[in-house]
């Protein structure tokens, strides 16, 4: 079955790329973005998916009011050493958006709703590079194991088709996307299919990207993810205890959006309330290589050295063999 869906995908994509250089417009696009059109008529404003708020007054403000549930939104890396922290804030939203849509089901039925689980499709390659998904890490990060799927595909073309169908499907909460880097097989076409469906089906896809560089897309929103130092873990009476490691932090950029200006914040994640909070500049901890470990003064430049290293060994009457 995956066999025929990918023979599929070839040909569709061997009909862009004819459509293309015969300036036509593409079939595989045409027809996506008919099929939202005809969806559309019978949705109205207030019908409106309502965005996955992240807590933080400048960075909802920023994303119109926080993570759209309808659309693409690409959350990348720098390079593989931050994967972990990419990989954490992309869970930790998908734990944000599942206690959101309990809230939405449990006000809509009046008791509480079953909420559908999350699927993590990772690329084989991405895999073998940022590890797989823990069991006891997503628990810490506010994720039960029981409501959370993953798949490991063969192939980039295989991930691309699953995280249509399950789009289409919408069995699920949210589909994560990993992908390493800026594969040739995924790009703006293949974007714009994915952010189509996910308008069309009215669920969120996050494009988890590591070691990514910035490219054209159809995400609604980009952010670049990159590690941070913890504050320490707070005591009951208010202050830090000393020497430890308090919840995770990021430091966000919001690369693509509306704003004509990036926008960066640092947000630490608290998995027990499932919500993030701003960290300040003055309380955030110096990255490493910020601050001298040395706070006095800097050491003077030695003097009266002599210009060249020492001849090493002692001096020998016997002269060296020919």
């Amino acid at each position: 079955m995956a066999e025929a869906a990918v023979a599929r995908e070839t040909l569709f994509a061997l009909r862009e790329t004819i459509a293309r250089l015969e300036g036509r417009p593409i079939p595989a696009l045409a027809a996506v973005a008919h099929e939202v059109r005809a969806a559309e008529p019978q949705a109205g404003p207030a019908d409106a998916v309502q965005p996955l708020a992240i807590g933080v007054a400048g960075l909802d403000e920023a994303m119109q009011g926080g993570v759209p549930l309808d659309a693409l939104t690409e959350i990348r890396s720098l390079a593989l050493r931050d994967a972990g922290a990419a990989s954490g804030f992309t869970l930790a939203l998908a734990a944000r958006l599942r206690v959101f849509a309990a809230r939405l089901g449990a006000q809509a039925a009046g008791k509480t709703a079953t909420v559908s689980p999350v699927l993590w499709i990772g690329d084989t390659v991405a895999t073998m590079e940022a590890g797989l998904p823990y069991a006891i890490g997503l628990r810490d990060f506010g994720l039960e194991p029981a409501g959370f799927l993953q798949a490991s595909p063969r192939k980039l073309e295989e991930a691309l088709w699953l995280a249509e169908t399950a789009l289409v499907s919408a069995a699920f909460a949210v589909v994560i996307l990993e992908v390493r880097g800026n594969p040739a097989r995924f790009g703006l076409t293949e974007s714009r299919r994915l952010a189509l469906r996910a308008k069309a089906a009215g669920r969120p896809l996050f494009l988890l990207r590591q070691a990514g560089e910035e490219e054209a897309s159809s995400a609604l929103f980009r952010l670049l993810v990159e590690p941070a130092p913890a504050l320490a873990r707070p005591l009951p009476d208010g202050s830090m205890l000393g020497g430890s490691i308090g919840h995770p932090a990021f430091r966000l950029t919001l690369e693509k959006s509306r704003n004509p200006a990036p926008f960066s914040i640092t947000l630490e994640w608290n998995a027990h309330d499932r919500q993030f909070a701003p960290v300040l500049d003055a309380q955030r901890p110096a990255f490493p290589g910020e601050y001298a470990a040395h706070s006095g003064a800097d050491l003077s430049a030695s003097a009266d050295r002599p210009d060249r290293p020492q001849t090493m060994g002692s001096v020998v009457a016997f002269g060296r063999p020919a």
